[in-house]
């Protein structure tokens, strides 16, 4: 995935002078080749990434095209306040790029675990979320923020579970892209960021017949689109490497509380801060994120029907 957004960025900062990318003290050797192909085009602000977020609006009033690079438990936690008023108050087309969300930096604890970000972005008026999967959702993501010149919030997690599509993807901005077809109206799952690919072994091993959606974009997100999945599966389970409060499962039963009632699985992190420091798949078991942990939670929910 980083490889995917290193190399998006490179080519769309070649084909605009205006692209500028900027960061927090974080990302050299993701950034080796974006600056041999366009050094003019980089700055390294420090760690300062609250006057980082003001340089990159002022860049963007003067006409430049800000990228702004950091750990997500950085960009966007600690600069909420300036996103929200320096950007996307006045809808300036500035690029948020939060890495290693969720548990990735897993030994470095609490500071910088990221199980919020999307709550805290998602209600802020005029900002996009975006949370890809794999290499070919980065791009479609930094391709769709890019040419949407509105801020945008990239959620990226370090930690790379392989591909999941077989190709290049396109879709509208907002767009569910779907996974698995499924041949039931039991079962659908609704999935984000690292989860995805635990889904989609998931419904293969043990609900062949159950459909797999992956939601790229948090905010927008299609309505219709939802209500229409909601409406055909008895059960929606959403996955994502986030805080059931506020993220992706809250964005599913909002919408369907009001236009599509259905049972709706939310797994994520529980409202609670990590206990322990250890391996990134330590941490994901210790929050009942790891496979069997959700095996065994979608296999009791669905039981008890």
């Amino acid at each position: 995935m980083r490889a995917a957004f290193s190399e998006a960025l490179v080519r769309i900062a070649k084909a605009d002078p205006n692209v500028l990318l900027l960061t927090g003290d974080h990302g050299y050797a993701l950034f080796d080749d974006f600056r041999k192909a366009c050094p003019a085009q980089y700055i390294n602000a420090g760690i300062a990434e609250q006057n980082m977020v003001g340089m990159a609006a002022g860049l963007a009033r003067a006409g430049f095209r800000p990228f702004v690079y950091g750990l997500s438990a950085f960009i966007p936690v600690r600069v909420v306040e300036q996103i929200k008023l320096d950007v996307a108050h006045d809808q300036l087309p500035v690029i948020f790029i939060g890495d290693g969300a969720g548990f990735v930096y897993s030994h470095l604890g609490t500071s910088h675990q990221s199980t919020e970000d999307v709550a805290c972005t998602r209600a802020i008026p005029d900002l996009a979320v975006y949370s890809p999967a794999d290499r070919f959702e980065v791009t479609l993501c930094m391709d769709n923020a890019y040419e949407s010149k509105l801020p945008v919030y990239l959620r990226m997690g370090k930690s790379d579970r392989g591909d999941v599509h077989a190709h290049a993807v396109q879709a509208k901005v907002g767009a569910l892209l779907p996974v698995r077809p499924g041949c039931s109206d039991n079962v659908a799952f609704i999935a984000t960021g690292a989860l995805l690919r635990t889904a989609t072994d998931i419904a293969a091993a043990s609900y062949p017949d159950a459909a797999v959606w992956s939601a790229p974009f948090i905010k927008p997100i299609d309505t219709e689109q939802v209500t229409e999945i909601c409406r055909r599966y008895r059960t929606v389970i959403v996955l994502e490497e986030h805080s059931v409060l506020g993220g992706l499962g809250s964005v599913i039963t909002e919408i369907s509380a009001e236009l599509a009632p259905v049972r709706v699985l939310r797994i994520g992190v529980n409202d609670r801060f990590s206990h322990h420091c250890g391996t990134y798949e330590y941490l994901l078991k210790e929050h009942g994120l790891d496979r069997a942990s959700i095996e065994q939670r979608i296999h009791t929910y669905l039981a008890a029907d």
